[in-house]
Protein backbone atom coordinates (compact mmCIF):
# COMPACT_ATOMS: atom_id res chain seq x y z
CA UNK A 1 0.00 0.00 0.00
CA UNK A 2 1.57 3.68 -0.76
CA UNK A 3 1.85 5.91 2.15
CA UNK A 4 0.83 9.13 1.15
CA UNK A 5 3.03 11.99 2.77
CA UNK A 6 0.33 14.78 4.16
CA UNK A 7 1.94 18.46 3.93
CA UNK A 8 2.70 20.54 7.24
CA UNK A 9 0.90 23.05 7.84
CA UNK A 10 1.97 26.19 8.74
CA UNK A 11 0.88 29.98 9.37
CA UNK A 12 2.14 33.46 8.10
CA UNK A 13 0.86 36.56 9.20
CA UNK A 14 0.95 39.44 6.73
CA UNK A 15 1.40 42.52 7.94
CA UNK A 16 -0.95 45.29 7.79
CA UNK A 17 0.11 47.91 5.25
CA UNK A 18 1.34 51.53 5.91
CA UNK A 19 -0.22 54.10 3.76
CA UNK A 20 1.88 56.83 2.17
CA UNK A 21 -1.45 59.07 0.84
CA UNK A 22 -1.64 62.36 2.18
CA UNK A 23 -4.17 62.94 5.05
CA UNK A 24 -4.89 66.15 5.76
CA UNK A 25 -8.00 66.17 8.25
CA UNK A 26 -5.53 64.64 11.16
CA UNK A 27 -4.28 67.92 11.57
CA UNK A 28 -7.41 69.71 11.45
CA UNK A 29 -9.15 71.26 13.70
CA UNK A 30 -12.68 69.68 14.90
CA UNK A 31 -15.88 71.81 13.93
CA UNK A 32 -17.82 71.71 17.18
CA UNK A 33 -20.99 72.94 17.53
CA UNK A 34 -23.38 73.59 21.06
CA UNK A 35 -27.24 72.33 21.12
CA UNK A 36 -29.45 73.51 23.95
CA UNK A 37 -33.03 73.78 24.63
CA UNK A 38 -34.32 76.77 26.36
CA UNK A 39 -37.99 76.47 27.96
CA UNK A 40 -38.91 79.44 29.52
CA UNK A 41 -40.60 82.94 29.11
CA UNK A 42 -39.52 85.30 26.20
CA UNK A 43 -37.16 87.52 28.15
CA UNK A 44 -35.72 85.28 30.25
CA UNK A 45 -35.50 82.96 26.95
CA UNK A 46 -33.45 85.50 25.32
CA UNK A 47 -30.95 85.60 28.02
CA UNK A 48 -30.47 81.98 28.60
CA UNK A 49 -30.02 81.56 24.83
CA UNK A 50 -26.63 84.80 25.21
CA UNK A 51 -25.51 82.99 28.06
CA UNK A 52 -25.47 79.20 26.64
CA UNK A 53 -23.77 80.64 23.52
CA UNK A 54 -21.04 83.17 25.22
CA UNK A 55 -20.33 80.03 27.33
CA UNK A 56 -19.89 77.12 24.48
CA UNK A 57 -17.79 79.95 22.70
CA UNK A 58 -15.61 80.59 24.89
CA UNK A 59 -15.53 77.12 26.38
CA UNK A 60 -14.56 75.84 22.39
CA UNK A 61 -12.42 78.79 22.22
CA UNK A 62 -10.25 77.56 25.06
CA UNK A 63 -9.67 74.09 23.59
CA UNK A 64 -6.45 74.40 20.75
CA UNK A 65 -8.13 71.33 19.14
CA UNK A 66 -11.49 72.89 18.55
CA UNK A 67 -13.20 75.16 16.22
CA UNK A 68 -16.74 77.08 16.95
CA UNK A 69 -19.12 75.44 14.51
CA UNK A 70 -22.26 77.55 16.02
CA UNK A 71 -24.45 77.27 18.74
CA UNK A 72 -28.08 76.16 17.82
CA UNK A 73 -31.12 76.12 20.60
CA UNK A 74 -34.75 74.61 20.36
CA UNK A 75 -37.56 76.62 22.68
CA UNK A 76 -40.24 74.19 23.90
CA UNK A 77 -40.83 71.76 26.62
CA UNK A 78 -40.83 68.40 25.15
CA UNK A 79 -37.39 67.37 23.64
CA UNK A 80 -39.87 63.92 22.65
CA UNK A 81 -39.99 64.64 18.94
CA UNK A 82 -37.23 65.70 16.19
CA UNK A 83 -39.72 67.06 13.86
CA UNK A 84 -40.89 69.70 16.31
CA UNK A 85 -37.41 70.95 17.04
CA UNK A 86 -35.88 73.05 13.71
CA UNK A 87 -32.49 74.11 15.21
CA UNK A 88 -32.02 70.45 16.16
CA UNK A 89 -33.10 69.47 12.47
CA UNK A 90 -30.25 71.89 10.83
CA UNK A 91 -27.72 70.84 13.03
CA UNK A 92 -28.45 67.26 11.86
CA UNK A 93 -28.34 68.58 8.49
CA UNK A 94 -25.22 70.27 8.81
CA UNK A 95 -23.86 67.42 10.22
CA UNK A 96 -24.61 65.23 7.51
CA UNK A 97 -23.53 67.74 4.93
CA UNK A 98 -19.66 67.86 6.90
CA UNK A 99 -19.69 71.13 8.50
CA UNK A 100 -19.60 69.60 12.13
CA UNK A 101 -16.93 66.89 13.45
CA UNK A 102 -18.12 67.00 16.97
CA UNK A 103 -21.56 68.00 19.12
CA UNK A 104 -21.77 69.35 22.78
CA UNK A 105 -24.67 69.65 24.88
CA UNK A 106 -25.50 69.60 28.32
CA UNK A 107 -27.60 66.08 28.90
CA UNK A 108 -29.16 63.37 27.05
CA UNK A 109 -32.77 64.72 27.93
CA UNK A 110 -31.89 68.24 26.79
CA UNK A 111 -30.56 66.09 23.34
CA UNK A 112 -33.86 64.11 22.80
CA UNK A 113 -36.30 62.41 24.99
CA UNK A 114 -37.86 59.92 22.77
CA UNK A 115 -35.25 57.35 23.29
CA UNK A 116 -35.35 55.68 20.02
CA UNK A 117 -35.30 58.83 18.45
CA UNK A 118 -31.95 59.62 20.66
CA UNK A 119 -30.15 56.56 19.56
CA UNK A 120 -30.89 56.49 15.72
CA UNK A 121 -29.19 59.52 15.83
CA UNK A 122 -26.73 59.03 17.79
CA UNK A 123 -25.76 56.01 15.96
CA UNK A 124 -25.92 57.77 12.85
CA UNK A 125 -23.83 60.35 13.66
CA UNK A 126 -20.95 57.67 14.86
CA UNK A 127 -21.11 55.74 11.85
CA UNK A 128 -19.60 59.42 10.13
CA UNK A 129 -17.51 60.06 12.68
CA UNK A 130 -19.53 63.09 14.45
CA UNK A 131 -19.57 62.32 18.18
CA UNK A 132 -21.51 63.87 20.56
CA UNK A 133 -20.82 64.80 24.33
CA UNK A 134 -22.98 64.56 26.96
CA UNK A 135 -21.61 67.14 29.86
CA UNK A 136 -23.75 65.70 33.04
CA UNK A 137 -23.65 61.89 32.03
CA UNK A 138 -19.63 62.78 31.13
CA UNK A 139 -20.87 60.68 27.83
CA UNK A 140 -18.86 60.47 24.50
CA UNK A 141 -20.69 58.56 21.88
CA UNK A 142 -17.48 58.13 20.15
CA UNK A 143 -16.02 55.98 22.89
CA UNK A 144 -16.79 52.56 22.74
CA UNK A 145 -18.58 51.94 26.19
CA UNK A 146 -20.47 55.16 25.19
CA UNK A 147 -23.65 52.85 24.39
CA UNK A 148 -23.64 51.46 27.16
CA UNK A 149 -24.11 54.38 29.66
CA UNK A 150 -26.72 56.44 26.68
CA UNK A 151 -28.57 53.53 27.06
CA UNK A 152 -28.93 53.61 30.38
CA UNK A 153 -29.18 57.08 31.04
CA UNK A 154 -32.01 56.96 28.65
CA UNK A 155 -34.13 54.20 29.97
CA UNK A 156 -33.49 51.52 27.60
CA UNK A 157 -31.83 48.05 28.47
CA UNK A 158 -30.06 47.09 25.43
CA UNK A 159 -26.74 46.43 27.50
CA UNK A 160 -23.46 44.47 26.13
CA UNK A 161 -23.27 44.42 22.21
CA UNK A 162 -19.82 46.13 22.52
CA UNK A 163 -18.39 44.19 25.03
CA UNK A 164 -19.90 40.84 23.48
CA UNK A 165 -18.76 42.16 20.00
CA UNK A 166 -14.84 42.49 21.73
CA UNK A 167 -14.96 39.41 23.09
CA UNK A 168 -15.86 37.72 19.95
CA UNK A 169 -13.41 39.52 18.04
CA UNK A 170 -10.49 38.76 20.34
CA UNK A 171 -11.73 34.79 19.90
CA UNK A 172 -11.46 35.06 16.23
CA UNK A 173 -8.21 36.29 16.03
CA UNK A 174 -6.84 33.79 18.50
CA UNK A 175 -8.55 31.45 16.23
CA UNK A 176 -6.94 32.86 13.15
CA UNK A 177 -3.14 33.36 15.21
CA UNK A 178 -3.69 29.28 15.94
CA UNK A 179 -3.82 28.17 11.95
CA UNK A 180 -7.93 27.21 12.81
CA UNK A 181 -10.08 27.77 10.28
CA UNK A 182 -14.07 27.71 9.91
CA UNK A 183 -16.02 26.39 6.46
CA UNK A 184 -19.06 27.48 5.41
CA UNK A 185 -19.55 24.22 3.71
CA UNK A 186 -23.44 25.08 2.18
CA UNK A 187 -21.86 27.18 -0.06
CA UNK A 188 -18.60 26.08 -0.79
CA UNK A 189 -18.30 23.59 -3.67
CA UNK A 190 -15.83 20.64 -3.25
CA UNK A 191 -15.91 20.21 0.48
CA UNK A 192 -18.27 18.38 3.36
CA UNK A 193 -17.80 18.13 6.87
CA UNK A 194 -16.00 15.10 8.26
CA UNK A 195 -16.08 12.48 11.25
CA UNK A 196 -13.47 14.33 12.59
CA UNK A 197 -14.80 17.70 12.20
CA UNK A 198 -11.92 18.72 9.56
CA UNK A 199 -13.09 19.43 5.59
CA UNK A 200 -12.75 16.05 3.51
CA UNK A 201 -13.07 16.26 -0.09
CA UNK A 202 -16.35 15.72 -2.22
CA UNK A 203 -15.22 13.60 -4.82
CA UNK A 204 -18.20 13.82 -7.53
CA UNK A 205 -18.21 17.97 -6.42
CA UNK A 206 -14.23 18.24 -6.63
CA UNK A 207 -14.49 16.90 -10.52
CA UNK A 208 -16.21 19.85 -11.39
CA UNK A 209 -14.09 22.36 -9.48
CA UNK A 210 -10.90 20.54 -11.43
CA UNK A 211 -13.11 21.10 -15.01
CA UNK A 212 -14.07 24.33 -14.26
CA UNK A 213 -9.85 25.55 -13.48
CA UNK A 214 -9.23 23.47 -16.72
CA UNK A 215 -11.67 24.88 -19.33
CA UNK A 216 -10.66 28.72 -17.90
CA UNK A 217 -6.98 27.39 -18.74
CA UNK A 218 -8.06 26.22 -21.64
CA UNK A 219 -8.51 29.71 -22.77
CA UNK A 220 -12.80 29.77 -22.41
CA UNK A 221 -14.68 32.79 -20.42
CA UNK A 222 -16.49 32.79 -17.12
CA UNK A 223 -19.24 33.70 -19.16
CA UNK A 224 -19.06 30.84 -21.60
CA UNK A 225 -18.32 28.40 -18.29
CA UNK A 226 -21.50 29.34 -16.71
CA UNK A 227 -23.49 28.83 -20.11
CA UNK A 228 -22.57 25.34 -20.47
CA UNK A 229 -22.78 24.16 -16.89
CA UNK A 230 -26.18 25.56 -16.81
CA UNK A 231 -27.38 24.15 -20.25
CA UNK A 232 -26.17 20.60 -18.28
CA UNK A 233 -28.07 21.18 -15.22
CA UNK A 234 -25.51 20.68 -13.29
CA UNK A 235 -26.64 20.06 -9.98
CA UNK A 236 -24.93 19.05 -6.45
CA UNK A 237 -26.85 17.14 -4.07
CA UNK A 238 -27.99 19.10 -0.58
CA UNK A 239 -26.82 22.52 -2.16
CA UNK A 240 -28.14 25.33 -3.96
CA UNK A 241 -25.42 26.42 -6.95
CA UNK A 242 -26.81 28.41 -9.91
CA UNK A 243 -23.33 28.22 -11.44
CA UNK A 244 -23.75 32.34 -12.53
CA UNK A 245 -20.33 34.26 -13.26
CA UNK A 246 -20.27 35.20 -10.05
CA UNK A 247 -20.09 31.68 -8.73
CA UNK A 248 -17.85 30.72 -11.40
CA UNK A 249 -15.61 33.50 -10.87
CA UNK A 250 -15.12 33.07 -6.56
CA UNK A 251 -13.98 29.64 -7.69
CA UNK A 252 -11.30 30.72 -9.70
CA UNK A 253 -10.19 32.92 -6.99
CA UNK A 254 -10.39 30.93 -3.98
CA UNK A 255 -7.71 30.14 -2.67
CA UNK A 256 -9.29 27.42 -0.35
CA UNK A 257 -8.92 25.00 -3.13
CA UNK A 258 -5.31 24.42 -3.19
CA UNK A 259 -5.44 23.62 0.50
CA UNK A 260 -4.50 27.06 1.76
CA UNK A 261 -6.25 29.47 3.40
CA UNK A 262 -7.01 33.49 4.22
CA UNK A 263 -7.84 34.57 7.66
CA UNK A 264 -9.35 37.47 8.45
CA UNK A 265 -10.37 39.37 4.73
CA UNK A 266 -12.87 41.55 6.17
CA UNK A 267 -13.29 43.55 9.18
CA UNK A 268 -16.62 44.27 11.56
CA UNK A 269 -16.38 48.19 11.58
CA UNK A 270 -19.66 48.72 13.60
CA UNK A 271 -21.16 45.93 15.82
CA UNK A 272 -24.52 47.52 16.37
CA UNK A 273 -25.27 47.96 12.73
CA UNK A 274 -22.81 44.60 11.86
CA UNK A 275 -21.55 46.56 9.25
CA UNK A 276 -18.33 44.94 7.53
CA UNK A 277 -15.87 45.81 4.91
CA UNK A 278 -12.73 44.87 3.08
CA UNK A 279 -9.81 44.15 5.09
CA UNK A 280 -7.56 47.16 4.02
CA UNK A 281 -4.90 46.84 6.13
CA UNK A 282 -7.45 48.15 9.50
CA UNK A 283 -6.09 44.29 10.95
CA UNK A 284 -3.38 41.73 9.90
CA UNK A 285 -4.34 38.65 7.50
CA UNK A 286 -3.09 35.11 8.20
CA UNK A 287 -2.31 32.83 5.36
CA UNK A 288 -2.94 29.26 6.78
CA UNK A 289 -1.01 26.72 4.24
CA UNK A 290 -1.47 23.20 3.61
CA UNK A 291 -4.61 23.58 6.36
CA UNK A 292 -7.08 21.43 4.64
CA UNK A 293 -7.06 18.68 1.80
CA UNK A 294 -6.44 20.14 -1.58
CA UNK A 295 -8.37 20.24 -4.78
CA UNK A 296 -6.24 21.41 -7.38
CA UNK A 297 -2.43 22.29 -7.03
CA UNK A 298 -0.97 25.12 -6.05
CA UNK A 299 0.95 25.47 -9.59
CA UNK A 300 -3.08 24.86 -11.23
CA UNK A 301 -4.27 28.06 -9.01
CA UNK A 302 -1.45 30.30 -9.37
CA UNK A 303 -1.76 29.69 -13.23
CA UNK A 304 -5.33 30.92 -12.99
CA UNK A 305 -4.58 34.06 -11.35
CA UNK A 306 -2.46 34.84 -13.28
CA UNK A 307 -4.82 34.47 -16.45
CA UNK A 308 -7.40 36.19 -14.49
CA UNK A 309 -5.21 39.06 -13.99
CA UNK A 310 -4.46 38.63 -17.97
CA UNK A 311 -7.69 39.19 -18.58
CA UNK A 312 -9.26 41.65 -16.45
CA UNK A 313 -9.76 45.11 -17.72
CA UNK A 314 -8.51 47.79 -15.83
CA UNK A 315 -10.75 50.65 -15.23
CA UNK A 316 -9.66 53.88 -13.26
CA UNK A 317 -10.35 54.28 -9.63
CA UNK A 318 -10.74 58.36 -9.55
CA UNK A 319 -13.15 59.94 -11.55
CA UNK A 320 -10.96 63.53 -11.71
CA UNK A 321 -9.89 64.42 -14.95
CA UNK A 322 -7.60 66.98 -13.82
CA UNK A 323 -4.29 66.90 -11.34
CA UNK A 324 -4.74 70.66 -10.18
CA UNK A 325 -8.83 70.72 -10.09
CA UNK A 326 -9.96 72.56 -7.21
CA UNK A 327 -9.46 71.74 -3.59
CA UNK A 328 -12.21 70.42 -1.31
CA UNK A 329 -12.09 73.04 1.41
CA UNK A 330 -10.49 75.82 0.04
CA UNK A 331 -9.88 78.33 -3.28
CA UNK A 332 -6.35 78.52 -1.34
CA UNK A 333 -4.21 75.03 -0.60
CA UNK A 334 -2.45 76.34 2.05
CA UNK A 335 -5.83 76.75 3.34
CA UNK A 336 -6.02 73.44 4.42
CA UNK A 337 -2.82 72.53 5.96
CA UNK A 338 -1.55 75.50 7.84
CA UNK A 339 -1.93 75.08 11.43
CA UNK A 340 -1.20 77.33 14.57
CA UNK A 341 0.91 75.34 16.58
CA UNK A 342 -0.27 77.52 19.69
CA UNK A 343 -3.81 77.71 19.48
CA UNK A 344 -4.44 74.28 16.87
CA UNK A 345 -6.88 76.83 14.75
CA UNK A 346 -6.12 76.90 10.86
CA UNK A 347 -4.29 80.31 9.20
CA UNK A 348 -6.40 82.34 6.94
CA UNK A 349 -4.94 84.14 3.60
CA UNK A 350 -5.38 88.21 4.21
CA UNK A 351 -4.86 91.06 2.28
CA UNK A 352 -3.41 94.22 3.67
CA UNK A 353 -3.42 97.38 2.57
CA UNK A 354 -1.28 100.74 3.43
CA UNK A 355 -0.44 103.92 1.41
CA UNK A 356 -1.97 102.16 -1.91
CA UNK A 357 0.43 99.07 -1.86
CA UNK A 358 -1.12 95.91 -1.47
CA UNK A 359 0.60 92.94 0.40
CA UNK A 360 -0.32 89.23 1.08
CA UNK A 361 -0.07 87.74 4.42
CA UNK A 362 -1.22 84.76 6.20
CA UNK A 363 -2.92 84.58 9.85
CA UNK A 364 -3.95 82.76 12.60
CA UNK A 365 -7.91 82.56 12.27
CA UNK A 366 -8.49 82.29 16.47
CA UNK A 367 -5.92 85.67 16.12
CA UNK A 368 -7.62 87.42 13.91
CA UNK A 369 -11.33 86.69 15.33
CA UNK A 370 -9.97 87.03 19.01
CA UNK A 371 -7.16 88.74 19.39
CA UNK A 372 -4.12 87.86 21.68
CA UNK A 373 -7.07 86.62 24.13
CA UNK A 374 -6.44 82.68 23.36
CA UNK A 375 -3.51 82.91 20.80
CA UNK A 376 -0.80 85.11 21.91
CA UNK A 377 2.17 84.60 19.63
CA UNK A 378 1.31 83.46 16.09
CA UNK A 379 3.29 84.62 13.65
CA UNK A 380 1.95 86.65 10.42
CA UNK A 381 3.28 85.13 7.42
CA UNK A 382 4.30 86.71 3.89
CA UNK A 383 2.31 84.77 0.97
CA UNK A 384 5.75 85.44 -0.67
CA UNK A 385 8.21 83.96 1.94
CA UNK A 386 5.69 81.09 2.41
CA UNK A 387 5.66 80.24 -1.09
CA UNK A 388 9.68 80.00 -0.77
CA UNK A 389 10.32 78.13 2.11
CA UNK A 390 7.45 75.34 0.98
CA UNK A 391 9.74 75.02 -2.65
CA UNK A 392 12.67 74.80 -0.93
CA UNK A 393 11.28 72.36 1.61
CA UNK A 394 10.11 70.06 -1.55
CA UNK A 395 13.58 70.27 -2.77
CA UNK A 396 15.19 69.31 0.54
CA UNK A 397 13.04 66.07 0.70
CA UNK A 398 13.99 65.26 -2.92
CA UNK A 399 17.67 65.83 -2.50
CA UNK A 400 17.74 63.86 0.89
CA UNK A 401 15.45 60.80 -0.07
CA UNK A 402 14.71 60.82 -3.99
CA UNK A 403 13.33 57.64 -3.93
CA UNK A 404 10.67 58.16 -1.43
CA UNK A 405 9.66 61.37 -3.14
CA UNK A 406 9.48 60.14 -6.45
CA UNK A 407 7.13 57.62 -4.74
CA UNK A 408 5.04 59.86 -3.17
CA UNK A 409 4.53 62.01 -6.19
CA UNK A 410 3.75 58.89 -8.50
CA UNK A 411 1.18 57.40 -5.79
CA UNK A 412 -0.67 61.11 -5.87
CA UNK A 413 -0.18 62.11 -9.20
CA UNK A 414 -1.48 58.72 -10.14
CA UNK A 415 -4.75 59.13 -7.39
CA UNK A 416 -5.60 62.53 -9.19
CA UNK A 417 -6.10 60.75 -12.76
CA UNK A 418 -7.15 57.53 -11.85
CA UNK A 419 -4.12 55.69 -12.40
CA UNK A 420 -4.17 53.25 -9.65
CA UNK A 421 -6.40 50.43 -10.43
CA UNK A 422 -4.06 47.25 -9.72
CA UNK A 423 -1.58 49.06 -6.81
CA UNK A 424 -3.66 47.09 -4.32
CA UNK A 425 -3.57 43.58 -5.58
CA UNK A 426 0.04 43.80 -6.20
CA UNK A 427 0.28 45.15 -2.82
CA UNK A 428 -1.13 42.30 -0.99
CA UNK A 429 1.00 40.16 -2.96
CA UNK A 430 4.39 42.02 -2.65
CA UNK A 431 3.45 41.62 1.52
CA UNK A 432 3.13 38.15 1.05
CA UNK A 433 6.33 37.64 -0.55
CA UNK A 434 8.26 40.10 1.98
CA UNK A 435 6.53 37.40 5.16
CA UNK A 436 7.73 34.62 3.10
CA UNK A 437 11.03 35.43 2.42
CA UNK A 438 10.88 36.20 6.79
CA UNK A 439 10.07 32.86 7.00
CA UNK A 440 13.18 31.93 5.18
CA UNK A 441 15.62 34.06 6.98
CA UNK A 442 13.76 32.43 10.22
CA UNK A 443 14.59 29.22 9.58
CA UNK A 444 18.14 30.13 8.33
CA UNK A 445 18.44 31.48 11.95
CA UNK A 446 17.51 28.78 13.75
CA UNK A 447 19.33 26.61 11.61
CA UNK A 448 22.09 28.24 12.71
CA UNK A 449 22.11 28.73 16.12
CA UNK A 450 20.90 25.00 16.72
CA UNK A 451 23.96 23.80 14.23
CA UNK A 452 21.78 21.98 12.28
CA UNK A 453 22.46 20.78 8.51
CA UNK A 454 20.79 23.67 6.46
CA UNK A 455 20.32 20.16 3.78
CA UNK A 456 17.63 19.11 6.57
CA UNK A 457 15.31 21.32 5.47
CA UNK A 458 16.39 21.67 1.63
CA UNK A 459 12.30 20.49 1.24
CA UNK A 460 10.59 23.64 3.01
CA UNK A 461 13.39 26.22 1.14
CA UNK A 462 11.94 24.82 -2.46
CA UNK A 463 8.77 25.44 -1.20
CA UNK A 464 8.76 28.52 0.04
CA UNK A 465 11.46 30.03 -2.91
CA UNK A 466 8.96 27.86 -5.40
CA UNK A 467 5.84 30.09 -3.70
CA UNK A 468 7.56 33.46 -4.11
CA UNK A 469 8.49 32.95 -8.17
CA UNK A 470 4.76 31.99 -8.42
CA UNK A 471 3.64 35.34 -6.61
CA UNK A 472 6.33 37.34 -8.37
CA UNK A 473 4.44 35.96 -11.75
CA UNK A 474 1.03 36.99 -10.63
CA UNK A 475 2.66 40.30 -10.09
CA UNK A 476 4.56 40.37 -13.64
CA UNK A 477 0.74 39.29 -14.97
CA UNK A 478 -1.02 42.06 -13.10
CA UNK A 479 1.67 44.91 -14.39
CA UNK A 480 1.14 43.22 -17.82
CA UNK A 481 -2.39 43.25 -18.18
CA UNK A 482 -2.19 47.57 -16.91
CA UNK A 483 0.46 47.39 -19.89
CA UNK A 484 -1.86 46.30 -22.26
CA UNK A 485 -4.30 49.01 -21.62
CA UNK A 486 -3.23 52.32 -24.28
CA UNK A 487 -6.20 54.27 -21.73
CA UNK A 488 -3.66 52.82 -18.34
CA UNK A 489 -0.32 53.72 -20.65
CA UNK A 490 -1.58 57.12 -21.59
CA UNK A 491 -1.99 57.48 -17.83
CA UNK A 492 1.01 56.55 -16.95
CA UNK A 493 2.50 59.00 -19.89
CA UNK A 494 0.49 61.37 -17.86
CA UNK A 495 2.27 61.01 -14.69
CA UNK A 496 5.77 61.27 -16.30
CA UNK A 497 4.96 63.89 -17.91
CA UNK A 498 3.74 65.59 -14.80
CA UNK A 499 6.84 64.93 -12.77
CA UNK A 500 9.27 65.90 -16.30
CA UNK A 501 7.10 69.27 -15.67
CA UNK A 502 7.90 69.88 -11.98
CA UNK A 503 11.37 68.95 -12.47
CA UNK A 504 11.47 71.65 -15.19
CA UNK A 505 9.86 74.07 -12.42
CA UNK A 506 11.15 73.06 -9.07
CA UNK A 507 12.04 76.30 -7.95
CA UNK A 508 8.36 77.13 -8.61
CA UNK A 509 5.83 77.37 -6.37
CA UNK A 510 2.54 75.26 -7.35
CA UNK A 511 -0.63 74.78 -5.70
CA UNK A 512 -1.68 71.30 -6.92
CA UNK A 513 2.00 69.90 -5.62
CA UNK A 514 0.97 71.24 -1.75
CA UNK A 515 -2.33 69.35 -2.24
CA UNK A 516 -1.51 66.63 -3.28
CA UNK A 517 1.82 65.86 -1.29
CA UNK A 518 1.50 68.09 2.12
CA UNK A 519 -0.45 66.69 4.71
CA UNK A 520 0.11 69.66 7.12
CA UNK A 521 2.79 72.35 7.54
CA UNK A 522 2.42 73.53 11.68
CA UNK A 523 3.55 77.13 12.14
CA UNK A 524 5.52 78.34 15.18
CA UNK A 525 6.22 80.92 17.45
CA UNK A 526 8.70 82.91 15.60
CA UNK A 527 7.95 81.93 11.98
CA UNK A 528 9.40 77.97 12.07
CA UNK A 529 8.00 75.69 10.02
CA UNK A 530 7.72 72.01 10.11
CA UNK A 531 6.17 70.82 6.46
CA UNK A 532 4.46 67.26 6.96
CA UNK A 533 4.29 65.21 3.26
CA UNK A 534 2.46 61.99 2.82
CA UNK A 535 4.02 59.03 4.38
CA UNK A 536 5.30 61.20 7.20
CA UNK A 537 8.44 62.58 6.43
CA UNK A 538 8.99 66.07 8.46
CA UNK A 539 11.26 69.05 6.70
CA UNK A 540 11.49 72.11 9.02
CA UNK A 541 11.94 75.79 7.27
CA UNK A 542 12.12 79.02 8.70
CA UNK A 543 10.58 82.07 7.01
Amino acid sequence: MEVKKIPKKTVTLIEPKRSILVDKEKYRQKRVAAYCRVSTGSEEQLTSYVNQKRFYTEMIAQNKEWEFAGLFADEGISGTRADKRPEFNNMIKACLAGKIDYIITKSVSRFARNTVDCLDYVRMLRARGIGIFFEEQNIDTLKSDSELYLVIYAGFAQSESESISKNVTWSYRKNFEEGKILFHYKTLLGYRKGEDGQPEIVPCEAEIVERIYTMYLSGMTVDVISKQLRAEHVEVPGKKFTFGKNMIMNVLKNEKYCGDCILQKTVTIDCISKTRKKNEGEAPMYIVENSHPAIISREMFNRAQEELSRRKARAPISQKNAITSTGKYSRYALTDVLICTECGSRYKRVTWTSYGDKRVVWRCVNRLDNGKKYCHNSPTLSETALQEAIVRALNKFNNEDTTTYLTLMKATIGEAIGANGGSDEIDLLERRIEALNNRMLKMVSESVEKGADMEDREDEFKSLSDQIEQLNRRIQAVRESEGSDQERQERLRQIQATIDQRSAHRDTYDDSIVRQMIECIKVYEGGRLKIIFGGGYEVEEQI
